[in-house]
């Protein structure tokens, strides 16, 4: 609540932050929790395995760990992978990451401070991209002052802020070169990176085309293929089997998704409401891109980006509100686009989705993974009913209004 806070009293009196004083701040809060044990998640053990893997000449996707006896130096390691016999799930640009981090020592410690890098490398073009769009910089801490990414990147470790902060580049480049055949070709591939380090950037790929030029669209669809095929290639042919794992995933996992539990409980059928899910979700990025590709017209480029912004942050919350599994870090999407298209829902949802921490309690205490309905209901209605309340209020404000003469 103190970042609402932060944003309405900002966009009253704006805050004279300078960047050095916004990004001092952010490493002290990440400096805080990298040496923490991971919470409600142990994927950073699964990150530090496939580093190593990379580093050693081994494809990650070659086999599922219970498939493999690990040398002694990396039992611990081994010993903590959950779903050991999935082969890993994780594309092929989070495996250069995960190698890059883990080069340094080796260790869970090392490949979180390695991820924290990159997360003040994103708060720093954050800042960057805000000056190029006319917005106050101040607005940056909504993100780099967040305790979401802060805990879950440098508290648990999770890649999401990778992906992000090379959204965020491509999203610079387009700006800044997008005019150009080899800037957009580049923005392009750099897309093809972040899509490649966590999946969920796909979605936002529309958005994207349509801020490039009409004319350089093709140049940033070649870029993205040229880049998605480099990033490939070196794990081919194994890295079919990502498939398998993504499968798995898409039918089995399940995780505060509230939407899903009220449709399975009313259709009786997982999958019915899964699909159903999938359905309204690709409704809803064609009607958001759709919307998107009618709004362009003659404005200056910054207005342009900032409305291709605003679109990116309504699709992710229409992706976040419709997945069968809602694990806390991945609202790290949606708090990175808070600076830019802040808005009540985004900022109470990332903090009501903190509350998915709740399932800790009957597992520290009993050993049983039991969910809270009441937590699953909260983390959905939350961000609903602030979006609701703040319409109501912006309605009011404009009925009452005087009349111009």
């Amino acid at each position: 609540m103190v970042l609402a806070f932060v944003l309405y009293r900002g966009e009253q009196r704006p805050y004279a932050w300078s960047p050095a004083l916004i990004l001092g701040v952010a490493l002290i809060l990440r400096l805080m929790f990298v040496l923490a044990p991971a919470q409600l998640s142990d994927d950073i053990y699964r990150y530090v395995w496939d580093g190593h893997n990379v580093l050693s000449g081994i494809n990650p996707y070659a086999a599922a760990p219970a498939a493999v006896v690990p040398p002694a130096k990396l039992k611990p390691i081994h010993a903590a992978i959950n779903h050991k016999e999935y082969t890993t799930i994780y594309p092929p640009a989070a495996q250069f990451v995960f190698a890059a981090g883990t080069a340094l020592g080796g260790t869970v410690t090392g490949l979180k401070a390695f991820l924290v890098l990159i997360d003040l490398a994103l708060c720093a073009m954050m800042i960057l991209l805000l000056q190029k769009l006319d917005l106050p910089i101040w607005r940056a801490v909504l993100y780099a002052w967040n305790p979401l990414p802060v805990l879950e990147i440098a508290g648990s470790g999770h890649v999401d802020g990778a992906g992000m902060a090379l959204f965020l580049a491509a999203l610079l480049l387009l700006l800044s070169y997008g005019g150009r055949r080899t800037g957009a070709a580049g923005s392009g591939a750099v897309f093809a990176a972040a899509a490649l380090v966590k999946l969920f950037p796909l979605v936002l790929g529309p958005v994207l085309i349509l801020l490039a030029p009409r004319p350089r669209r093709p140049h940033f669809l070649a870029g993205f293929c040229g880049g998605f095929a480099l990033l490939s290639v070196p794990f081919l042919p194994d890295l079919v089997r990502i498939l398998d794992s993504l499968g798995a995933y898409a039918k089995n996992w399940e995780f505060a998704g509230f939407a899903f539990n009220v449709l399975r409980s009313a259709t009786g059928s997982g999958s019915l409401a899964r699909l159903a899910l999938v359905a309204l979700l690709l409704g809803c990025i064609a009607a958001l891109t759709w919307r998107a590709a009618v709004a362009q017209d003659a404005s200056p480029l910054a207005t342009r980006a900032r409305r291709a912004l605003y679109t990116c942050y309504a699709v992710t919350m229409a992706l976040l509100l419709t997945t069968p599994t809602l694990q806390p870090w991945y609202a790290v999407t949606l708090a990175t686009l808070l600076p830019f298209a802040a808005g009540p829902a985004g900022i109470v949802f990332c903090w009501a989705v903190l509350l998915t921490y709740w399932v800790q309690l009957p597992y520290f205490i009993l050993g049983q993974w039991i969910e809270s309905g009441w937590v699953t209901a909260a983390v959905f209605m939350a961000p609903v009913t602030a979006w609701g309340m703040g319409k109501l209020l912006s309605s009011s404000r404009q009925v009452s209004l005087p009349a111009g003469r």
